[in-house]
């Protein structure tokens, strides 16, 4: 079954489908990292059905955004939700393996971004669900695969944004830095302050200077449990900017 939601009252729409890619909070969360401005060539890498490419143009809407994704029936409600919004002059979805150079847009971008599989092929118990699996595990996609495709894709300069799990942090500044890609700034994702990080939100540039910078974690409820100020924004809840 299909569902369409509104990101806000007169925003934009998107669709996911039982089974296939069910929004999720991370991928709200990376759409708010990255420092968009107006005129950015953007990839989203793995895209699914769009959401995470929606939420960037519902953020900045002068962008030309480009999703690759390997499963088809994700790229036919990606294409349906780009046309449903009217975006088709600078949303575009193409069928690919984005290991396959051929299935990356030869035209250099600014910006790549990537909600990736957080656990390893044989990390435990995954979901039996081919289409779940695929998501959640990297069985069809590897961190080092989302890394070498976004080192081909960016242009020197060029930033890779992505979402990952705490517990892979090690892997994933080695990966990053052995395919060109220096990490600069790294932000953590607390459920409370004084919990322990559940995600981490990363930016890399292509070519750049060592440095990272830490900034102060991103914190998603308020010691009663109601959602902080910034998450609500995250969720078009309050129109203040990000």
């Amino acid at each position: 079954m299909e569902h369409w939601e509104l990101f806000k009252p007169g925003g934009l729409r998107f669709v996911w489908a039982d089974g296939l890619f069910p929004p999720g909070t991370d991928s709200f969360l990376l759409s708010a990292f990255p420092r968009l401005r107006p005129g950015l060539r953007v990839l989203d890498l793995g895209c699914g059905t769009g959401l995470l490419s929606l939420l960037l143009l519902q953020r900045q809407g002068n962008l030309a955004v480009t999703g690759v994704e390997l499963l088809p029936e994700a790229v036919a409600l990606a294409k349906r939700a780009a046309a449903e919004n009217r975006l088709t002059d600078r949303l575009f979805f193409r069928q690919g393996d984005l290991r396959d150079r051929n299935a990356l847009p030869a035209e250099p971008f600014d910006l790549a971004v990537c909600n990736p599989p957080y656990y390893p092929a044989a990390g435990g118990a995954l979901s039996g669900a081919n289409l779940r699996r695929t998501a959640r595990a990297e069985v069809d996609c590897t961190l080092e695969d989302v890394c070498r495709a976004a080192r081909r894709a960016l242009r020197w300069g060029g930033r890779l944004c992505l979402v990952h799990k705490p517990e892979r942090l090690t892997d994933l500044l080695c990966i990053l830095r052995e395919n060109g890609l220096e990490p600069k700034r790294l932000r953590p994702v607390c459920a409370r302050p004084e919990r322990a990080p559940s995600l981490v939100l990363l930016e890399a540039r292509r070519g750049g200077r060592p440095g990272l910078t830490v900034e102060p974690p991103l914190v998603l409820e308020q010691p009663g449990g109601s959602p902080t100020a910034e998450l609500d924004r995250i969720y078009f809840r309050e129109e203040a900017p990000l």
